[in-house]
């Protein structure tokens, strides 16, 4: 297939970015009623059962998931189990906006690592784009105030958010060195998602435990915390999973990487919508130096 910016790759990339966002605003919005580890339980379980139908015989006792656990496993534990879960954690003491601008860093961390673990060359372009980067991300930490940079007192949803967007990034990485082995479960978003699922609900499964066992863990049962978790297992989740992988197919990865930048964007208008938390000027300024060194850093 000729990849290529299609009308409809756009609307098929712009989808993700949407449901991201939005799973940030329902996570701060349910933060008070559920704890972090147990929503993000919650919400692969559900997961889990939705892609059932579509990637069962991934589970079969022949599948090639099982010769690969250590591998899946692996990337479970940054994405599924470690990722989300920290993104919930990190919404309970910092905002929506914030999360999500932080998490825009996520680039910079894939540059760092892939140049430390996998040995990529890294341009001066690539690098001036990473400067760019982590000013933003510092004009968050800093609330706006360059001042407080000297003497920065992060919250603990800033650090979290930190270490999720290094996981990410590790994650992407593993992504983009695909074993031998792995290519027939990739060639389906389906059965490469419930694959990591599975090994996910071990890893979500272990941190719940913790959770309830080492801290005061709850859940305050309503319809609106239902209504949260079947959106945030069918749309960030599975919905996401399945447009992107599509939008990636037509308008190809290089493309398609811009997209994700949209998601503080709309995390901005969805928060000041439903969470009356209005962006700051400093957001917009961030935002712009953040997609400004994503850009410089991504162009030939």
């Amino acid at each position: 297939m000729t990849q290529r910016l299609t009308p409809t790759a756009a609307l098929l990339l712009v989808i993700p970015p949407l449901m991201w966002s939005g799973n940030a605003v329902v996570g701060r919005m349910v933060a008070p009623v559920i704890s972090p580890m147990t929503l993000n339980l919650l919400r692969w379980a559900i997961a889990f059962l939705i892609l059932l139908p579509l990637a069962s015989r991934v589970l079969r006792a022949n599948s090639g998931l099982w010769p690969q656990w250590k591998r899946f496993a692996l990337l479970s534990l940054f994405s599924i189990g470690g990722y989300n879960a920290l993104l919930y954690l990190a919404l309970n003491t910092s905002t929506a906006i914030n999360v999500t601008l932080v998490g825009a860093s996520t680039p910079v961390w894939m540059l760092l690592i892939g140049r430390l673990l996998f040995k990529a060359p890294v341009s001066r372009k690539q690098l001036l784009g990473a400067v760019l980067s982590i000013g933003g991300v510092l004009l968050v930490l800093g609330r706006g105030d360059w001042q407080v940079i000297t003497h920065l007192r992060l919250v603990p949803g800033d650090v979290y958010v930190l270490l999720a967007s290094i996981g990410w990034a590790a994650y992407s990485w593993l992504l983009a060195h695909p074993t031998p082995e792995s290519e027939d479960i990739r060639s389906d978003w389906s059965t490469f998602l419930m694959g990591q699922i599975v090994f996910g609900l071990g890893w979500s499964l272990a941190f719940t435990s913790g959770e309830w066992l080492l801290t005061p863990a709850h859940i305050d049962w309503s319809l609106g915390l239902a209504a949260a978790l079947a959106f945030i297992a069918l749309g960030p989740a599975v919905i996401a999973y399945g447009t992107w992988g599509a939008g990636v197919s037509r308008a190809g990865p290089a493309v398609a990487g811009f997209f994700i930048n949209l998601t503080p964007l709309f995390t901005a208008v969805l928060s000041s919508i439903f969470l009356g938390e209005a962006p700051k000027l400093y957001h917009a300024l961030a935002f712009v130096l953040i997609v400004s060194g994503i850009v410089l850093s991504s162009r030939k």
